[in-house]
């Protein structure tokens, strides 16, 4: 049974996945759902004539003959290449890939931002982007770039795809709709989205403004990681992200699609809404996933653990065991490691370190360090705790302590990440960030026995 939605909203097929209605649960998974009874081919995928008149079309997100293919059959309306028409180039002057590397703009160095603020502009998911650092070649399928959206305004008539990333979307204020061709995700501040290279969605506003992060992955897709020793269970399970099931829109509007392809945005007017897919299967679909589902796992004697520990996903790289992205998760979790400085030591390592602070306080950095707050520590660039945190942590009770109010991540990759000029002269950088550690001591003076 179909359920018919409001004029000019997406018609939606109720779930039988045995999960709330829209969505079905499992990572990965080869899914199939349909908006309308027998819309979707049973027993082969392109038969010579579709029911209701529709076209097969098939979205690939990798090579054909990858080892394990991801790809979806979508039955449509109308095949994409109707809403496809001649391209004009247009200026999206805040959205930036790299290699973008402005020469009076200095990368090297720790730095930290307040919240990027709201203004009185009215900005849709397109215009309110603001590319925070680039990392590695969007033409070579290498790297990354972060932004921050800003949006008040839904698109309307208005879609877009990307031709040369997934995004990873982190909200920190305010709830978006994503109606995608494969059907509506709902996100709020403690989810996130994924949205596969080359899917055409429109973003709604569903309570603003909105505020947020987001990781532009120009590599291969993101993964659950690999657990080797710690098995099958906590981390993140599978079975909580959710695909949504199958929604079409059958309204011939005039519209506008625009592409982001090699850095570049391109716009083309069409008669229709392109979000035509009555019915879908394959493993290659957008998903939500809800931050507070995370189960952390960390040392329960001495030691603190790398913060690898407490990966969601990854995007892998051609090197083993050295990511092109991770997206590490700082949550809420208990503390009862014996005789340990438990927060983040001191360190610097080959991986570029951005973090967003979603909610609450950040146990490394007590103060300043505000939610909707960003950092940036670049590769081999030391950092650490404040003197506030080094001097609490070294002297505190080491009874079990759960840290509470807290939600911080961390977009990490193995690539230098490349401040942009709205990063550096824009955004609101703080100054003072790097004096956060001139007054540690000096507390060595050859004492035997002194700590």
């Amino acid at each position: 049974m179909t359920r018919h939605a409001l004029p000019d909203q997406m018609i939606q097929a109720p779930s039988n996945q045995g999960t709330h209605e829209g969505y079905m649960p499992g990572f990965g998974n080869d899914f199939e759902t349909e908006a309308l009874p027998g819309a979707l081919p049973q027993g082969m995928n392109s038969p010579q004539k579709c029911e209701y008149g529709l076209y097969g079309e098939q979205l690939s997100g990798t090579a054909f003959t990858a080892e394990r293919p991801e790809r979806t059959w979508c039955y449509r309306i109308r095949p994409s290449v109707k809403h496809s028409h001649r391209y004009e180039k247009i200026d999206l002057p805040y959205w930036k890939s790299a290699p973008h590397i402005p020469e009076d703009v200095i990368s090297l160095g720790q730095y930290r931002w307040d919240p990027v603020p709201h203004s009185d502009q009215g900005l849709t998911w397109l215009t309110g982007m603001r590319t925070m650092t680039t990392a590695g070649d969007v033409n070579t399928q290498v790297g990354m770039a972060t932004h921050i959206y800003l949006v008040t305004e839904s698109m309307k008539n208005e879609y877009f795809f990307s031709a040369d990333s997934e995004l990873l979307v982190v909200p920190q204020e305010g709830r978006l709709r994503f109606a995608t061709e494969l059907g509506i995700i709902d996100i709020e501040p403690k989810e996130i989205a994924i949205l596969p290279r080359g899917l055409v969605y429109r973003v709604e506003v569903l309570d603003g403004p909105a505020r947020g992060f987001v990781c532009e992955n120009y590599g291969q897709k993101f993964d659950l990681p690999g657990r080797g020793p710690i098995g099958a269970n906590c981390m993140a399970n599978p079975r909580d992200f959710k695909a949504p099931v199958a929604a079409y829109e059958d309204r011939e509007v005039p519209s506008t699609l625009t592409v982001k392809w090699c850095g570049q945005f391109h716009e083309t007017k069409i008669g229709q809404s392109p979000l035509d897919v009555v019915a879908w299967h394959g493993n290659y679909a957008p998903y939500k996933y809800d931050l507070r589902t995370y189960c952390p796992v960390g040392a329960i004697l001495f030691d603190h653990p790398d913060p690898s520990i407490f990966t969601v996903l990854t995007a892998p790289s051609g090197q083993p065991g050295t990511a092109n992205i991770d997206f590490v998760l700082f949550r809420e979790r208990w503390m009862v490691a014996e005789n340990t400085f438990r927060p983040p030591w001191y360190h610097k390592n080959i991986m570029s370190e951005l973090m967003g602070n979603i909610y609450g306080q950040y146990d490394a950095k007590p103060q300043g360090f505000v939610p909707g707050g960003v950092s940036l520590h670049n590769m081999m660039l030391p950092h650490g705790p404040d003197r506030e945190a080094f001097e609490g942590a070294s002297n505190s009770n080491l009874g079990p302590e759960k840290l509470e109010n807290t939600m911080s991540f961390m977009f990490e990759t193995r690539f230098p990440q490349h401040l942009t000029e709205f990063a550096a002269n824009e955004a609101p950088l703080q100054d003072e960030y790097i004096d956060c550690w001139s007054d540690l001591e000096k507390k060595f003076d050859g004492t035997p026995g002194k700590k």
